[in-house]
């Protein structure tokens, strides 16, 4: 059984950088598009990054372009989230994600991924 596992969040003061990471080890990483959402309390889980494994291409949600980075580093099955000049906007549970089967869903969507981390808290002070 395929597991995601996501670590790495914290708690930082605004303008400051972490980085997430998610170990998808036993999954065929390299088939899968890989996604981050996140959670703030009392919303609903929104979409932040995805990647196509295979090919590299990603998509960011308005709210984080050009402040987030997704990545994978294929040999290890990890995905990144690198997060850099932070908001306390930002604030919420990020969460892995995985299509690991075809779908129409669009790829922004969280119906479109079958397999969830446990998500891990970012909690960004002003």
């Amino acid at each position: 059984q395929v597991q995601l596992v996501e670590s790495g969040g914290g708690l930082v003061q605004a303008g400051a950088s972490l980085r997430l990471s998610c170990d998808a080890s036993g999954a065929t990483f390299t088939n899968y598009r890989m996604g981050w959402f996140r959670q703030a309390p009392g919303k609903e889980r929104e979409f932040v990054a995805t990647i196509r494994v295979s090919t590299g291409s990603t998509g960011y949600a308005d709210s984080v372009k050009g402040r987030f980075t997704i990545s994978t580093n294929n040999a290890k099955s990890t995905v990144y989230l690198q997060m850099n000049s932070l908001r306390p906007e930002d604030t919420a549970v990020y969460y892995c994600a995985a299509q690991t089967r075809f779908t129409t869903w669009a790829s922004t969507s969280r119906t479109a991924y079958d397999l969830w981390g446990q998500g891990t808290q970012v909690t960004v002070s002003s």
